[in-house]
């Protein structure tokens, strides 16, 4: 289990990708799917980017909305988008503000070293504004979709 499961979500407003800023708040009676990344256009992060891509009717047929969070620009995030054809909004988070919040940014290993980054997770937040599920630290981006779509079940 997460350490973030049956808290309160931590409200956040970022700018999204469609040059609006997006608030937890906007997303009242929806619950979302909120998952950090390190960086557009790197493999682990196409490959989760585009796992949610293919799932995203079925994500949006059970209530949910995806958004993606990275310390990328709007101009990095929406050449990602056009390059993969993604169908939700990425937000920019330059400053790391909202990631460390969720305790998305921190210290991890990188090929044996340990480095301070961004963490790949992904909080589930139910309609209510609890986190429903809390991926901690998300092992496999690749797989990683298929588990969400499943916990909104």
């Amino acid at each position: 289990m997460g350490a973030l499961e049956g808290k309160k979500a931590l409200a956040f407003s970022l700018k999204g990708s469609d040059g609006k800023t997006h608030a937890l708040k906007d997303y009242a009676g929806k619950a979302v799917v909120l998952y950090f990344y390190p960086k557009d256009d790197t493999p682990g992060c196409t490959k989760e980017a585009c796992g949610f891509r293919d799932l995203n009717k079925d994500i949006l047929k059970k209530g949910a909305v995806i958004l993606g969070v990275s310390p990328d620009d709007g101009d990095s995030h929406n050449a990602f988008i056009k390059k993969y054809k993604l169908p939700f909004v990425l937000l920019s988070d330059p400053g790391a503000k909202v990631m460390r919040k969720y305790g998305a940014y921190g210290k991890k290993m990188m090929y044996g070293k340990e480095v301070e980054g961004v963490i790949r997770s992904t909080v589930l937040i139910g309609p209510d504004g609890k986190i429903i599920k809390h991926w901690a630290k998300v092992p496999k981006a690749e797989t990683h979709p298929e588990q969400v779509l499943a916990a909104l079940d």
